[in-house]
C-alpha cells in the first residue's frame, strides 16, 4: 500500500464513476489528496484532444463547489475525513502541480481516450512522477460521464440516480442546475 496517493479529474459534476474512481485510488493508499483539475476557468487551456474542457458549459461549478461535493461525498461513501484532502491540480500547467501535491506520491489515473494519454505522458515523462493506471477503457465502455449528466439537467430529465445523494442535494439547494441550464442554453 502506498503511503500517499493523488489522484485528479475535474468532477463537473462528480457522479457515481468518480467516486468509483476516487475509492479505487484510496484502496492503494494511507492518505489520498485529490486534485481538482481546472480550478478556475480563465485558467483553462483549450487542448486540441479535448477542446469542450475550457468551455464555460463544461465547468459550471466552482472550485470550492467541487470540492464540498468531493468531500462530503467520499464522508458518505465511509471514507475518514482525516484520511484525504482536496487541492487544486492544474493539469494545464503542469509545472504548477508540485505546489499542491508531493512529488514522491503515487499518481493514479484513469485513461479513456488520447486527453487521458496526453496526461500520462505529461505526468510521467515530462515531470517524471510515479504513475499508476488504474484502468484503461474506450470512451464507449467508459459509462456516464460529467457531459451527459450536464445535458440530463439542461434537458430537466432525471439524473439523480447517477450521482451520490449529497451531490444532487447540494446542486439543486444551490441552484447549480438552473446555472448548468443558463451555460449550456447560452451555447447552443
Amino acid at each position: 500500500m502506498d503511503k500517499v496517493g493523488v489522484i485528479h479529474g475535474r468532477f463537473q459534476v462528480l457522479h457515481n464513476d468518480h467516486i468509483k474512481y476516487l475509492l479505487a485510488g484510496k484502496e492503494k493508499c494511507e492518505y489520498l489528496i485529490i486534485g481538482i483539475c481546472n480550478p478556475e476557468v480563465d485558467l483553462t487551456k483549450y487542448t486540441s484532444s479535448n477542446p469542450h474542457r475550457s468551455k464555460r458549459s463544461s465547468n459550471p461549478l466552482t472550485f470550492f463547489e467541487r470540492m464540498e461535493c468531493i468531500k462530503y461525498s467520499l464522508i458518505e461513501a465511509g471514507v475518514k475525513e482525516e484520511e484525504f484532502d482536496i487541492v487544486p491540480f492544474p493539469i494545464n500547467f503542469p509545472e504548477k502541480i508540485f505546489n499542491y501535491v508531493p512529488l514522491d506520491a503515487k499518481f493514479y489515473m484513469t485513461i479513456y481516450d488520447e486527453w487521458g494519454e496526453e496526461k500520462l505522458k505529461s505526468l510521467q515523462n515530462d515531470l517524471k512522477l510515479d504513475v499508476e493506471v488504474l484502468w484503461r477503457v474506450t470512451l464507449e465502455e467508459k459509462g456516464i460521464s460529467a457531459s451527459d449528466i450536464r445535458k440530463c439537467i439542461q434537458e430537466e430529465k432525471d439524473w439523480k440516480q447517477f450521482v451520490p445523494n449529497f451531490v444532487y442535494n447540494y446542486i439543486v439547494e444551490h441552484n447549480i442546475d438552473k446555472r448548468i441550464q443558463k451555460f449550456l442554453n447560452e451555447e447552443n
